[in-house]
């Protein structure tokens, strides 16, 4: 499961848009993601051509992902890598669990992994006595501070550094000033002794190379690298869609990602991981892959949304989206957010209403399909599910009524005509200089925080208007 919150949609967006301060972070934040995938994209001249490759690769991959799975694989266990694949959650966190008590662990050091966040491996790991320590900077303040990642890049993007200050402050026991340089330093010597002490290193994986039997993952702060150093063993943790076919295929998706999701041309730090061999050294003397299907098989074979599987987790998807700039993430109540995370979400939970209403959380302006590197269609991606809403009955009845109603309205001119003209009369009591007043009963989900304007006179009303007075100056 991906979904963490109670309440509904409606309940967590009225408790998050309350947050001045997270929703100044964030829309700050994406401003400038923004900014940089549009310089990235015009530095490039031809990201066009990019997009179209990127998506090409994905949908192939994807059309075949059987296939080069097996060949990952196969290639991974000829190298002395283990490989398992869980169906659901509870599989993978059963293998994990394993692998922590037959190495005897007692320390695990993470770098960011979505996939961990949707199985929730930490909490599980907790509860069999293994410490477990997020070593990128964005999700050890979260787990400092108790909380679920709002963004798929900068998972504590809703936070200011005066919020960070007070939390380092208190774990370190000791006043920590708001000033960047003083807070890095001081997440970086309480991780430090983390990464000496573990036995367990925890990965995710942004792309799997089905020909050489290898895992990549990007970063920007390094810590990855020493996850999957020091620790006797490395744990890979692996949506079963993280793949593709070649090394030709790697490069145009490590161009794509960055470039969509930061601005960057390359991210700072590229590691691919393959099984340590017995002359070698250095790394972990253990690699377990776990391949998680969680409900993605699903979509496979699906003309409607089996291309959600070719989402790479840029997030350039969110930083454009006017929604997730408004309500941000926490307001999505999954680890996946944003116009990513309605879509997704409520396929990975087919049987809860509670993920089906996040299809609902967009504008279908279309700008997270502008902004996708690989062109995912989001936007029809939300209809359709929206559609499957009705079908399953999984609507409000009185929207139902108030659908029924607006379909025999539109669909009969006098009906029409009769409800415009009793609207410009019912209205008056409500409205003021031209726009419903904020304490309108009815409208106050709008009203709270919107212009909403008052109903006018017909087109065609208008025009008789203006013909008649036209007749009266020519008498």
């Amino acid at each position: 499961m991906s979904i963490y919150a109670e309440g509904t949609l409606k309940e967590r967006v009225k408790k998050e848009i309350q947050d001045t301060h997270a929703r100044l972070a964030v829309a700050k934040a994406t401003e400038k993601l923004q900014n940089g995938r549009l310089n990235a994209a015009m530095e490039m001249g031809n990201w066009e051509e990019w997009r179209e490759r990127g998506s090409a690769i994905r949908s192939h991959t994807i059309a075949h992902l059987d296939y080069y799975l097996e060949q990952f694989t196969s290639n991974v266990e000829k190298q002395g890598g283990n490989v398992y694949f869980a169906k659901d959650a509870e599989e993978a966190l059963a293998y994990a669990l394993n692998i922590s008590k037959s190495v005897n662990g007692k320390h695990a050091v993470k770098s960011k992994s979505m996939v961990t966040e949707e199985i929730k491996l930490n909490e599980a790991l907790n509860e069999i006595g293994v410490e477990t320590v997020e070593t990128d900077l964005g999700e050890y303040i979260l787990q400092l501070a108790g909380e679920h990642p709002s963004h798929l890049l900068g998972p504590a993007v809703h936070k200011t550094k005066e919020q960070v200050a007070e939390l380092f402050s208190k774990e370190g026991g000791k006043e920590i000033p708001p000033d960047l340089q003083e807070l890095v330093g001081f997440a970086r010597s309480a991780i430090r002794e983390k990464f000496l002490q573990a036995d367990i290193g925890i990965t995710g994986c942004n792309f799997a190379i089905a020909e050489e039997g290898a895992v990549s993952l990007l970063t920007n702060e390094g810590n990855a690298r020493m996850v999957t150093t020091l620790p006797d063993t490395h744990i890979v943790f692996m949506g079963m869609e993280r793949i593709v076919p070649t090394w030709e295929d790697f490069e145009v998706v490590i161009n794509l990602l960055p470039r969509a999701g930061t601005g960057q041309k390359i991210s700072s730090g590229v590691s691919i991981l393959k099984p340590v061999q017995p002359h070698e050294n250095d790394g972990p003397k253990q690699m377990h892959v776990i391949i998680l299907d969680n409900g993605r098989s699903k979509q496979l074979g699906d003309p409607d949304f089996q291309e959600i599987l070719n989402c790479i987790r840029c997030g350039a998807c969110i930083n454009v989206c006017p929604v997730y700039r408004h309500v941000g993430g926490h307001s999505y109540g999954s680890v996946y957010n944003g116009p990513i995370g309605a879509v997704l979400t409520p396929l990975l939970n087919e049987d809860s209403k509670q993920a089906s209403e996040l299809s609902y959380a967009s504008s279908l302006c279309g700008a997270c399909h502008e902004a996708c590197p690989v062109r995912i269609p989001l936007h029809d991606m939300l209809v359709k599910l929206r559609h499957r809403n009705v079908e399953n009955g999984d609507v409000p009845a009185l929207e139902k009524l108030a659908f029924n109603m607006y379909g025999k309205t539109f669909s009969s001119p006098a009906l029409y005509n009769s409800a415009t003209k009793a609207g410009l009369l019912m209205q008056k009591p409500f409205t003021k200089d031209g726009h419903f007043k904020e304490s309108t009963p009815f409208m106050k989900g709008w009203t709270n925080s919107r212009e909403f304007p008052e109903v006018q006179k017909s087109f065609r009303e208008r025009w008789k208007e203006s013909l008649a007075h036209q007749e009266g100056q020519h008498e």
